[in-house]
């Protein structure tokens, strides 16, 4: 079962920019397209949608304006270069808001917000749709996709940051810190100011180390204490 999306901007590079985003995500089918609010208004309301993408200000009629003529309860995320107007469009009870230009880790956030509000909607349980959670990193100019179940640790070098998994390491010119945002914080444990770890592939504790499949890490002193209580509990 996918979930059918609408995309309506006024600027074609902005449509253009979530079309490539939403091609990572084979659950997603954009099933239309609008630069235009009249015409957008006319179709979601004769069609089955669940989710709309909606910039604020659009001509002839604007993204709040026609939220308020939506008949179903079709599901909104808001996408402005406008911060200001958060608080009046979770008044209308939009799903996200989404400030342009929309960097990926971002647009990935909302994206697990959509799934979860869709299997709710639905009934559905996430592993029926077949949705692995992942992040995507950037890797030598590309856009990098890695299975979150499949993160052994996160190293952090300086400026760059290294993601390891059984069969590969990615590095990506990025903080330790904002990569943590991006992952499950009941999945993963920082262990040291320079490693986050998967707490699913420990294999054993001896005093200041930790094993995590076959790598032997440090444990800084500031993290001990946290991090035998997440494990060993």
């Amino acid at each position: 079962m996918k979930i059918k999306c609408v995309l309506i901007d006024d600027e074609p590079l902005a449509t253009k920019i979530l079309q490539n985003y939403f091609a990572n995500f084979p659950d997603f089918d954009i099933i239309g397209t609008f630069h235009n609010s009249v015409e957008a208004l006319d179709f979601i309301n004769n069609n089955a949608i669940d989710i709309v993408f909606l910039d604020i200000h659009m001509p002839l009629m604007t993204g709040f304006e026609l939220i308020r003529l939506i008949e179903n309860k079709t599901k909104i995320v808001i996408t402005t270069a406008f911060r200001e107007f958060a608080a009046e469009s979770y008044e209308l009870d939009v799903l996200d808001y989404l400030v342009k230009p929309i960097p990926l880790p971002r647009f990935i956030k909302c994206i697990h917000k959509i799934e979860a509000d869709f299997n709710v909607k639905n009934n559905v349980k996430a592993d029926s749709l077949k949705i692995d959670p992942h992040i995507f990193i950037k890797v030598d100019k590309k856009m990098v996709k890695i299975i979150i179940d499949e993160i052994l640790f996160i190293e952090g070098m300086k400026e760059y940051i290294k993601v390891v998994t059984a069969d590969k390491t990615y590095i990506t010119h990025k903080s330790l810190t904002a990569l943590s945002e991006e992952l499950p914080a009941e999945k993963f444990t920082r262990i040291h100011k320079s490693y986050i770890i998967a707490i699913n592939k420990v294999k054993s504790i001896e005093g200041n180390r930790i094993q995590v499949h076959s790598y032997t890490l440090p444990i800084g002193r500031n993290y001990s204490k946290d991090v035998k209580i997440r494990i060993l509990d």
